[in-house]
């Protein structure tokens, strides 16, 4: 498989489609999530009033559920639109964010995974090491787990929970629990910027809504912010830092292209 040549193909499916992408998120990152998957080619709806959510997945290309800032009102949100949504077919992409920091988080990503079948799950090292059943370290919403087994780690789960697990960190992880794809595009300046974890979140979902190969579309979108946020960095001056990157990071999103992905994208099956 020329992963490559593949994200490549997803990304042009996904200007030609513009899937409409229903998120549940967190309140820290809300705005961000939505002007990302505008960027990429998507077109964003952020809803959370339990009372709409059947009627508003139906109309979805995808779900995304992120338990960044977590109450019981959109639990039981992401409940509903995640039942519908696998009654209805559409995948559902979850960032279990913190997950292994206090017993309630902990609980309500177990419950998720219980009741919901999701396509991806993309988290950080230590929320899919404690998602696995693996004694970790967390520091708030941050990954402080030792990556080293990373891998096998990533594929027990993905095969675990039936699903593709995206593992983000130094290496990106993508497995659907047989096929595995590292990545090494990045730059460390990405972790100094909120939600950026949950943006690469929304990127993968918006790519679900367009490519059945929700391995390829988790590669693709975690590709995507990777690749833009190196590219970001390199356009900064001595004087610049986060603010400017973080706005040079949309600019990068809006104008990806199949060419410098070809050029620049540092991926392979392993």
């Amino acid at each position: 498989m020329d992963i490559i040549q593949a994200c490549i193909k997803a990304l042009e499916e996904l200007k030609a489609k513009k899937p409409l992408v229903h998120n549940i998120t967190n309140y820290v990152t809300v705005n961000d999530c939505a002007n990302i998957i505008a960027a990429i080619g998507g077109s964003p709806i952020m809803a959370d009033e339990l009372l709409e959510m059947e009627d508003m997945v139906s109309i979805a290309s995808c779900l995304v559920i992120n338990m960044g800032t977590l109450n019981e009102r959109t639990v039981a949100s992401m409940l509903k639109a995640g039942k519908k949504a696998n009654d209805l077919g559409i995948p559902v992409v979850f960032d279990p964010v913190g997950a292994g920091a206090v017993p309630y988080r902990n609980e309500t990503a177990v419950k998720l995974m219980q009741e919901i079948k999701f396509a991806v799950i993309r988290g950080n090292m230590s929320e899919i090491k404690f998602l696995s059943g693996l004694s970790v370290r967390t520091k708030g919403v941050d990954s402080v787990a030792d990556e080293t087994g990373g891998v096998e780690a990533a594929k027990s789960f993905a095969a675990k929970m039936k699903c593709v697990a995206a593992v983000t960190g130094k290496t990106d992880i993508i497995t659907d629990g047989d096929r595995v794809c590292l990545i090494d595009n990045g730059h460390p300046i990405l972790t100094a910027v909120s939600g950026t974890g949950c943006m690469t979140s929304a990127l993968v979902g918006t790519f679900c809504g367009a490519v059945e190969d929700y391995f390829v579309a988790a590669a693709a979108g975690v590709l995507a912010m990777g690749l833009s946020g190196e590219l970001a960095q390199k356009t900064l001056k001595e004087d610049e830092g986060v603010g400017t990157f973080r706005m040079r990071l949309f600019d990068k999103i809006y104008h990806l292209k199949g060419e410098t992905i070809e050029k620049k994208g540092r991926m392979k099956i392993v």
